[in-house]
């Protein structure tokens, strides 16, 4: 049995969603995805028994391991030695400045599904210290993060991952490739910081309440919805039809809206 496919002797703890990737086609799609390279500073969350961990160090990047059970942590050391930064730790709250050595970072992971919406917004704030973002994630929230306006599957995460990013869908895992199984399917995803001329909220906090309070009443118009932000003259304004409804419009129309609102806060 090889090590990619040699099932955890230390224990699942399912309090941290583990499920450990040991399908070796799998792991060989992902390396070509991310293609490290020596040198590259990548941090790789939940390393678990070290599937990814072992092909991204033979690369010769610079390699930083973040963990959360110690028992794994112990396991990486003794595989890995000084060839990796281990770094015990739970990576919501952890520092990402608190990575040593040169930046931009590249992000790997096997992300536990039950973090990965509010880890994403976590590494929104360090985007201008990140190259890119390899993701395993539950197949659903993939197709969430990559979906166009006026689709069902369109909501607050769309809008806030392709204001940050470029997601890009790769290909999707079957269960099998886990031990222990989950019972979804998963994706891999590529995100990647957004172009520098890219439209820019000037109140990101603003923009994430916008869109809280639009999607949770998704099925009224905007002029329902927006109420609480917008006067129903603003809709003009913007170049908006108050009769659409928030899964209609364009991540940039939320943060037109948004700006409007900025301003006319600040001009109050």
């Amino acid at each position: 049995m090889t090590p990619a496919t040699r099932r955890p002797v230390t224990p699942v703890r399912k309090r941290f969603g583990q499920n450990f990737l040991r399908d070796g086609n799998t792991i060989d799609r992902i390396i070509a995805a991310v293609d490290p390279k020596p040198g590259e500073h990548i941090v790789e969350i939940g390393p678990g028994h070290g599937a990814l961990t072992d092909r991204l160090a033979r690369s010769g990047c610079r390699l930083h391991l973040i963990e959360i059970d110690f028992d794994l942590g112990r396991e990486l050391a003794i595989k890995f030695g000084d060839s990796v930064d281990i770094i015990e730790a739970d990576v919501l709250r952890f520092d990402l400045n608190d990575v040593p050595g040169e930046r931009p970072l590249r992000i790997v992971g096997n992300l536990p599904y039950n973090i990965s919406t509010p880890l994403l917004f976590k590494l929104f704030r360090h985007m201008p210290d990140i190259r890119d973002m390899h993701f395993m994630l539950q197949l659903e929230v993939v197709d969430r993060i990559v979906a166009r306006p006026s689709s069902p599957a369109y909501g607050r995460l769309s809008v806030m991952c392709q204001y940050h990013c470029r997601p890009a869908k790769l290909f999707s895992v079957p269960a099998t490739a886990f031990f222990p199984k989950p019972k979804v399917m998963s994706s891999v995803i590529r995100m990647e910081p957004r172009e520098p001329g890219a439209k820019q909220a000037a109140d990101v906090q603003l923009l994430e309440d916008l869109l809280n309070r639009t999607f949770s009443q998704r099925r009224k118009t905007i002029r329902n919805a927006m109420k609480s932000f917008l006067a129903a003259e603003d809709f003009a304004a913007l170049g908006l039809d108050p009769s659409l409804r928030p899964e209609n419009l364009t991540p940039d129309q939320f943060v037109d809206c948004a700006n409007f609102i900025s301003s006319k806060r600040g001009s109050a």
